[in-house]
């Protein structure tokens, strides 16, 4: 069955597993949360990881402390990648990690508003690359990966997603999966040029569907896919305008599949594909009112103790999740 938004609970994830993984800045630091359950619960494999901005980061920690020692690499891996990111000592981490609401972070947010990446930024001073430079090993993990990995980017001159898989792995790759156009100049790869994979699919489920063999896909979500109150202040109107257009992508391709799974079961015999849907089981695990108090503002917030916060949160709900499976670890 696609279970997922409209499920009542959760069926039990198949022996192997593959992960859609959102993007989402500062909060991304959920997933790890949820990323270092599962791996500590040792109660599937991974075959395949989709992701997108900082969901990318978390999936490239993953592969490669799972190259350097299996579950426990990885879990490390994604510990010394979060950490890495709240020691940032560079100029925009003043930007980065303002806290919400302060004037610091208010006047960064105008400044974006008039002024573009270059100005703003000169020096192309990106925190991102000095991370991912010193933790990941891209031509060792384009040999090697134990995972199959897409990451997602937005090509500019028409807006369509363009995924990076294992053998396109680079740092550029990611760098252009995690390019927010309000602080970062365009990245360059073969003459194109890319924006943040969340324009385009955040995030995307449909490499781990159609060239991935694992029956249960989990899109780990770093925003609720609900909200319990309205909006009523211009602020909050904002806000939430933001949250749908990062998270619409994703709606509709997730609307798609299930359109494309109630039709093609009607044909018989059913075809590969026919058969593929029918025994594809998609999981949503979702924040839900967890991060009701947190605004799009803390997606840049990389204080350590915010992000350990998002960590224990994302734990509490994986938790939540493989009880409601039924696994037992």
């Amino acid at each position: 069955m696609i279970s997922g938004m409209d499920a009542i609970a959760p069926a039990r994830p198949s022996s192997t597993i593959s992960l859609a993984l959102q993007g989402g800045g500062a909060h991304g630091a959920f997933t790890w949360g949820v990323l270092d359950r599962l791996l500590e619960s040792g109660s599937f494999g991974l075959e395949a990881i989709s992701a997108t901005s900082s969901g990318a980061m978390n999936a490239l920690a993953v592969a490669q402390g799972w190259l350097d020692g299996g579950r426990d690499g990885a879990r490390a891996a994604l510990q010394a990648l979060w950490e890495s990111i709240a020691d940032q000592t560079s100029l925009m981490r003043w930007s980065l990690s303002a806290p919400a609401g302060t004037s610091a972070q208010s006047l960064f947010g105008s400044l974006t508003r008039y002024l573009t990446p270059g100005e703003i930024n000169p020096l192309g001073i990106n925190p991102v690359r000095d991370v991912a430079a010193r933790l990941f090993d891209f031509e060792r993990l384009r040999r090697e990966s134990p995972l199959r990995l897409f990451l997602a980017a937005t090509r500019v001159r028409d807006g369509r997603l363009v995924l990076f898989d294992n053998e396109k792995l680079s740092l550029d790759a990611l760098l252009a999966s995690t390019c927010l156009p309000q602080l970062f100049a365009a990245v360059e790869i073969d003459g194109e040029t890319y924006w943040d994979g969340g324009y385009a699919g955040n995030p995307v489920i449909e490499p781990l569907v159609y060239q991935c063999r694992s029956r249960t896909i989990v899109c780990v979500l770093v925003q609720p896919l609900e909200r319990s109150e309205a909006p009523r202040s211009a602020h909050q109107i904002g806000e939430r305008v933001a949250e749908l257009a990062f998270s619409n992508t994703f709606l509709r391709e997730l609307s798609s599949l299930q359109t494309a799974r109630r039709s093609i079961m009607r044909a018989v015999p059913l075809s590969w594909l026919g058969r593929r849907l029918k025994s594809l089981d998609l999981q949503v695990l979702e924040p839900g009112e967890s991060l009701d108090r947190h605004s799009a503002r803390t997606r840049l917030d990389t204080r350590i103790g915010f992000l350990r916060n998002l960590r224990d949160v994302g734990r509490e709900r994986a938790d939540a999740w493989l009880s409601a499976c039924g696994v037992s670890y």
